[in-house]
């Protein structure tokens, strides 16, 4: 075991990366967990049918999917700190537009815009950490900082019904969102520089497990003295990115299609929406719970022992799911696979984060980052509108099933493309 991989040296980095980059990650993602699920209400009350609500929320995603690529330019060029400041600025804009909006046309451009920015944010964040934290210990960093996230989205809700439930409205969300960004924004620009509290590991550099883009598993990218551009960048990783990438958008579309079906499914068989909720709940908090132990897995065995077990396990609970509307007590078969299905995505928690950082030139991963952050947000916004089309042209079961082979596809490609290898070693 080297030095930088000893539990004192994990415990010192995680401890400078504490107030530059998990504590801004947790008020971001505070805020928007609170707001997110009250979009579609906002929508209404300006006079906005079920469909133009969900068009309306959906534009979140879009904008985060507009704004990886820019983002990958900007922290190219003015680096991760100032990157996140200005995401931070740019979002507190949308709040406000969010709070004050006097129509449709406003709110869309105002949730278009919390996108742009949340994307800054997160690839910004991504890239700091591809190339400060030593590969010895990168997945446990990045599952932290995915379940660092992953808390902030699953308190979020619950901040948001006491809020409503002590000022009686539902703006105070957003203020709340503005005052959590003001805390990231103060953090981010006041906090220690992570600059210079983190210094790039000297390996990370010119790397020797970087291997050349032929086409086959690598784990590293092409080395090249100077900086590229994100289209450039995109061109030269082509190979990874038609493979591990589409791999990776077919995890993103199986975690989306998880949060669409099962409230569906629990609706389709007769639930009310209280019990819905807590199924979801508690499954959210298995989710969450194995977010450290996947980082573990990842570092310890390999990236492939978390990703393929997730995927398999994800993809199979989706097709069992399919037929138990015919099985005797279809509620138990529910709350069961709910939890299945909780534990086979807490298995993979931060892997799409790790293997990006894997995967992307460590002198410059922002450009590459932008690419691979597009196909991943891309799988998991094309999801449930395809659900939603597949269960308006057939059904809910062939919706449940398809994505489960969906699943078992992209553990198919993992298998194929991604090394079995220790990436440490």
């Amino acid at each position: 075991m080297t030095d930088a991989s000893t539990p004192e040296s994990i415990r010192r980095m995680i401890r400078r990366l504490a107030p530059v980059i998990y504590g801004p990650t947790v008020l971001f993602a505070l805020g928007e967990g609170a707001v997110i699920p009250l979009l579609p209400i906002f929508a209404a009350n300006l006079g906005a049918d079920v469909p133009t609500a969900a068009l309306v929320a959906s534009a979140l995603v879009v904008g985060q999917l507009f704004g990886n690529l820019p983002a990958g330019w900007a922290v190219a060029r003015i680096g991760e700190r100032v990157t996140m400041a200005v995401g931070g600025v740019v979002a507190l804009l949308g709040v406000v537009g969010l709070a004050l909006a006097p129509n449709l046309l406003v709110l869309t451009a105002s949730v278009f815009v919390i996108g742009l920015s949340a994307a800054a944010f997160g690839l910004a964040r991504h890239s700091f950490m591809t190339t400060r934290v030593p590969l010895e210990f990168r997945a446990r960093a990045l599952s932290l900082l995915g379940g660092t996230f992953r808390l902030g989205m699953f308190v979020g809700p619950f901040i948001a019904a006491l809020l409503i439930g002590v000022f009686g409205d539902e703006h105070a969300t957003v203020w709340f969102f503005g005052v959590c960004l003001v805390g990231a924004v103060l953090l981010v620009l006041l906090g220690p520089d992570p600059e210079l509290q983190v210094a790039v590991p000297r390996a990370s550099a010119r790397d020797p497990r970087i291997a050349e883009d032929s086409g086959e598993p690598v784990t590293g990218a092409i080395p090249t003295p100077e900086r590229v551009g994100v289209f450039r960048t995109m061109w030269l990783h082509r190979g990874v990115l038609a493979r591990l990438g589409i791999a990776a958008a077919s995890l993103s579309a199986v975690r989306s299609a998880r949060q669409v079906v099962l409230p569906l499914w629990g609706v389709s068989i007769g639930l009310d929406a209280q019990t819905i909720a807590l199924v979801v709940g508690v499954s959210g908090a298995i989710d969450f719970a194995l977010f450290y132990a996947s980082g573990q897995i990842m570092d310890r065995f390999g990236r492939i022992w978390a990703v393929l077990p997730s995927m398999i396990a994800m993809g199979l609970g989706f097709i069992v799911l399919a037929f138990t509307q015919e099985f005797t007590g279809p509620v138990i078969w529910f709350i069961a696979l709910s939890a299945f299905l909780a534990l086979g995505n807490g298995l993979s928690s931060g892997i799409l984060l790790t293997l990006g950082a894997d995967l992307a030139p460590q002198h410059d991963p922002a450009p590459f980052l932008g690419a691979w952050r597009t196909l991943t947000d891309a799988g998991g916004a094309v999801t449930p509108l395809a659900v939603a089309g597949i269960i308006g042209v057939a059904s809910i079961t062939w919706a449940s099933g398809l994505v489960g082979v969906v699943g078992l596809v992209g553990a198919v490609m993992f298998a194929r493309w991604l090394p079995k290898y220790m990436p440490h070693k």
